[in-house]
């Protein structure tokens, strides 16, 4: 294999495949990539054996050919070359592969092709696609409240499925730990319709970020019931999906709050984020006490102290105090892209929905906790 490309379309791939990688492997060939040169391309592969990515960019190729070579090391190498380098990668077959560039030279190691791993094809029911913005909104509006617990596994990922609303079908997102949940919807894209209702692993959701950055490119996207796919600009993820039931979250999103705060979400963040500097790192508690046209965030920490903090608030309701986790406020809070978040209570013991103005295309439920 002899094959010339440019330096930068190089640390970009090698950026968004080594991400597939663990550190740590048990299995050698998962640490490295498998790189093919062909036809006026180079295909650089990786895979954690649940998840692949395969890449393809333009390249110079002199000498067809196929090598595996370790991810990291690669990434390192060509991040630390000159911008605007061009990368020589040369491979004879003897179990080695050179990478040059101007005066720099680097002979790494490799591990037989044939032994990399490739992931079974499925037969996709589901193929659509989509605007890269829209996908990407559902997905990172949602993600915040992944659970990290592994002993509920079900919900360690983004459920992603169709979903009838006001008389329309909407493509949806959502995530839940238990303590608080986001739901993202957005228009049903032509050809989604029959979708299988899959959930999107945490890991998979993040590496997707990173293929959905323009938001003019279109991203195809293929479901079955044991993989997804997304496919854009030369860049292919395939991912299993968790195999497992998503709970019923219709249950704990309250249709029934009627005492409604607004409040500036900058305003309101930054008043949360102050106060909750003395909290407790176990709790995080702080306690709003809602009255007329404000709000007092509170807390009172035995070890650390206490601090308050009054803000301004359209607010004409009943007043009540209610206690919540701060870090679960402030990720909601950052999820609010326009100026006003609206919260909607019912008492001091039932979940709290927090959305946009009147856009209830996004909407996030925390629970309430003793303060």
């Amino acid at each position: 294999m002899q094959v010339l490309v440019e330096r930068s379309a190089l640390l970009k791939s090698t950026s968004r495949t080594q991400g597939i990688v663990e550190r740590r492997n048990t299995i050698p060939i998962l640490s490295n990539l498998l790189i093919n040169a062909a036809d006026g391309a180079l295909s650089i592969k990786a895979t954690d054996l649940d998840i692949e990515i395969i890449d393809a960019i333009p390249a110079n190729v002199a000498e067809p050919g196929a090598v595996t070579v370790s991810a990291h090391m690669l990434h390192e190498i060509v991040r630390k070359l000159p911008e605007g380098a061009e990368v020589s990668l040369t491979a004879d077959g003897d179990g080695a592969i050179t990478v040059s560039a101007g005066r720099s030279r680097f002979a790494l190691a490799t591990l037989p092709k044939d032994e990399f791993p490739v992931m079974a094809t499925a037969e996709f029911e589901t193929s659509f696609e989509a605007p890269c913005a829209v996908i990407r909104r559902l997905f990172d509006k949602a993600k915040f409240a992944i659970s990290t617990e592994e002993t509920r596994y079900y919900l360690n990922g983004v459920y992603f499925h169709l979903a009838d609303q006001e008389g329309a079908t909407h493509l949806r997102a959502v995530a839940t730990d238990g303590h608080r949940l986001a739901r993202v919807d957005a228009e049903m894209p032509d050809g989604a319709s029959g979708m299988a209702n899959v959930i999107v692993p945490r890991k998979t959701v993040g590496e997707l970020r990173k293929l959905l950055e323009n938001d003019n490119d279109i991203v195809t996207i293929s479901v079955s019931e044991t993989k997804i796919r997304f496919a854009c600009n030369g860049v292919t993820l395939t991912s299993k999906v968790i195999d497992g039931t998503f709970p019923d979250y219709t249950r704990v999103i309250p249709t029934a709050n009627t005492l409604a705060l607004t409040v500036e979400a900058d305003r309101f963040a930054s008043a949360v984020d102050r106060v909750s500097t003395v909290s407790s790192e176990r709790t995080r508690a702080v306690k709003m006490s809602l009255g007329p046209d404000k709000v007092t965030l509170s807390v009172n920490s035995p070890d650390s102290g206490s601090a308050t903090e009054e803000i301004e608030v359209d607010y004409g309701g009943d007043e009540i105090e209610i206690g919540f986790n701060s870090r679960y406020l402030l990720d909601i809070a950052q999820q609010i892209d326009g100026e006003q978040a609206v919260f909607l209570f019912s008492d001091p013991g039932s979940p709290t929905l927090v959305r946009e103005n009147d856009d209830a295309s996004a909407i996030y439920v925390v629970m309430p906790m003793r303060v």
